[in-house]
């Protein structure tokens, strides 16, 4: 039976959205995620994403396959993308602000006005059991520790957003080889469950560029979770302010951490690229 797709990307990160409402489990397998993510054989995205019915009071509950068909906890970008698809099935009941279940837990993502989702991406997590790490101890933060990948020192910071990131600071973005260093970072003895990695280059206080190595994925173009964790980063080392832009390769994120509640919040755009049928 033919299955019904829809294209979006959040800063050409993009996604394969599926309607998953009639049933608490995957239509596709993660087998066939790597198949329908492939650039040339398949559709080709970052990732495949499925509407699942809510849990415990929420919406809906979203679930990912990333294009090796691994399934990370949450996606920031790809949130966005499924507040937006949401929206979209549900047509003039729409309404602006969802709870989503996650495997990071619950978050929120808000549909505003201008065409922009802001959502609300909880309290970041900074212990090393929590990220995890073997970097420090467990019960300490890891914030500007020594680690060595592809024979250079990197001094990192390691934050969760639910799912685990690992930040450095560089003078240069661009001279970063990221298909050598990245998959060094995302196998490396320190990480129990491989890591995201983010590059960093401070241009001022509230304003950063950045490169990402996804977990699962490779190189995108942009990373929601990585853009919060990366201001997280900044703020723990004294670089960036609480509300900085994310310069990232598809576009800018605004990123806020609120210093009230501790709460992190992204604001971008997620747009819909075309629909299809999905033939077995």
């Amino acid at each position: 039976m033919p299955i019904e797709f829809t294209k979006y990307h959040g800063l050409g990160n993009d996604f394969i959205l599926i309607d998953n409402r009639h049933s608490s489990e995957p239509v596709v397998t993660p087998e066939q995620a790597v198949v329908l993510c492939d650039r040339h054989f398949g559709i080709g995205a970052d990732g495949v994403i499925f509407a699942l019915p809510g849990q415990d009071g929420t919406d809906y509950t979203m679930r990912i396959f990333n294009s090796d068909g691994s399934e990370p906890e949450m996606c920031g970008n790809g949130i966005r993308c499924l507040a937006k698809f949401i929206a979209d099935l549900e047509g003039s009941e729409a309404k602006t602000l969802y709870q989503i279940h996650t495997g990071a837990g619950v978050i929120s993502p808000e549909l505003r006005s201008d065409g922009q989702v802001k959502v609300d991406m909880g309290v970041p997590r900074l212990l090393a059991a929590e990220i995890p790490t073997t970097l420090a101890p467990s019960d300490a933060k890891v914030i500007d520790v020594p680690i060595a990948v592809a024979d250079k020192s990197w001094s990192v910071t390691c934050v969760s957003m639910g799912n685990p990131h690992c930040i450095t600071f560089v003078e240069d973005v661009s001279a970063i080889d990221l298909e050598t260093v990245g998959p060094q970072f995302e196998h490396h003895q320190g990480f129990p469950q491989r890591i995201n990695t983010e590059f960093i280059q401070v241009i001022q206080s509230d304003y950063v560029k950045m490169r990402v190595w996804e977990r699962g994925a490779g190189v995108t173009l942009a990373c929601g979770t990585g853009a919060c964790a990366a201001v997280v980063a900044g703020v723990l080392t004294g670089k960036c302010d609480r509300t900085t832009a994310v310069e990232l390769p598809g576009g800018v994120l605004q990123i806020e951490w609120s210093e009230v509640s501790q709460r992190i919040y992204m604001t971008g755009p997620a747009q819909r690229v075309f629909t299809g049928l999905i033939s077995h």
